[in-house]
This record gives structure tokens, sequence and C-alpha cells, in this order.
């Protein structure tokens, strides 16, 4: 468990745009450990944690294209039931707001990979290394 940066990109919503984005950090050799997107009528916000932030932001203010950083838990957990509920119940108990999370695992895997952001990143942490 550790706080790491997310990009947030924000990108036209077309087919095609993601692939591009995809290939170029493949290009630069940046791995994507975690993504989720959510849409509208005109854009993409892109939320990712990748290898290697800063030279993914260059890579994109280089290309003009807005992206942005900002810290979130990245949190390896057990992949059974309950495991998100007592991570939620510890942070709510601290009255630690969860502003948004996206995870995934395989059905077969033992852990799971859960990107957090908490209203107080740093406090959040503390709490959820308290057991």
């Amino acid at each position: 468990m550790e706080i790491v940066k997310q990009l947030s990109v924000f990108l036209t919503n077309k087919p095609g745009t993601l692939a591009a984005v995809c290939d170029e950090l493949a290009a630069a050799d940046i791995n994507i450990y975690a993504l989720t997107i959510s849409d509208t009528v005109d854009h993409a916000i892109v939320r990712m944690v990748v290898s290697d932030t800063q030279k993914a932001l260059h890579l994109f203010g280089e290309r003009g294209v807005v992206a942005v950083d900002n810290n979130v838990l990245m949190i390896e957990n057990d992949n059974q039931p309950g495991s998100l509920g007592r991570i939620a119940k510890r942070l709510a108990k601290a009255k630690i707001n969860i502003e948004y999370a996206y995870l995934a695992t395989s059905p077969r895997s033992k852990k799971g990979l859960l990107i957090l952001r908490a209203s107080h990143t740093k406090r959040a942490l503390h709490v959820l290394k308290k057991s």
C-alpha cells in the first residue's frame, strides 16, 4: 500500500484516441498499471497510474494533451468478499471520504489492485496501515 501519482488525461471522445495514447506510452516504455475512463459528450477523462508519471506528463505536454497529476492510494489487497468493505469501513470510521475508486482482478487471482482517491490521502494511508 502506497501513495502514488495518478494522471488525469483529458481526451477527445472519439474512436482511436485511447489507442494513440497507449501507443505513445508504449513507445516511451511507460507501463500502465491501472486505468479508468469517464466519458462526457465531447471528451473523456482517462485516469491512469503509470510506471513513470513525469515522463508521461512530459510526453502529453509535448503533444498538447491536457494532463494533471494527483495523489491516490494504490492498494494491493486480497481478492475475496468483504475486502473493499473493510477498507471503506475503516476510512468511514476515521471520517475520510472516498472520492472515487477503481479496481480489477482476475477471478482466479489471490490479489487485486485498488486505486482509491481519498479526501485526506496521507491520513487514509495511516489509517489503513494500522491493523
